[in-house]
């Protein structure tokens, strides 16, 4: 379990996240469509996880908009938000705010939350996921992770984007 905090109360997870070195577990995630998406539509991208709890959020909604803004610099790169929000939820938010440099997927009927460690078992946020970053090379091999340690704290985006030089 990972050390999590919710306005300063200790939450847990179901694990940790991925290690750096490991080749991340296969995915399947829903898109705004309800097409089910896997790592296989982006063999051969290195891949940003944004993970939050709900897209309805002002920090998970924020950091969605930044790594959109940054996304649209990057080469062979795909940012990948993650959350169990319905995927007609994230289709709203995405059109009214213009993310179109990033993928917007939802884990709602899945196992990703679980399978990388970042489901949240206790607090009012149970069955939610942490506010995690996870980072592959274009083989899927983690290269970096942030358990964002407290869920109403920002990523850093930085050190997830500075990991993919």
């Amino acid at each position: 379990m990972a050390d999590i905090k919710l306005k300063g109360n200790e939450i847990q997870s179901v694990g940790h996240l991925p290690q750096i070195g490991f080749t991340v577990k296969e995915f399947a995630l829903v898109d705004e469509d309800l097409n089910v998406k896997t790592q296989e539509d982006y063999a051969g991208k290195k891949k940003i996880f944004n993970i939050f709890p709900s897209i309805d959020t002002g920090i998970c909604a924020a950091s969605a908009r930044k790594f959109n803004e940054k996304a649209a610099q990057l080469e062979n790169t795909v940012v990948i938000n993650v959350s169990k929000d319905l995927p007609f939820a994230l289709k709203r938010f995405c059109a009214a705010e213009g993310l179109d440099n990033v993928e917007t997927l939802s884990d709602f009927r899945g196992t990703f939350g679980d399978d990388f460690g970042v489901t949240l078992i206790d607090s009012p946020m149970k069955g939610l996921l942490s506010r995690a970053v996870i980072v592959t090379d274009e083989h899927d091999k983690v290269i970096y992770t942030e358990q964002v340690p407290e869920i109403v704290q920002e990523p850093d985006y930085d050190k997830a984007l500075n990991a993919l030089k």
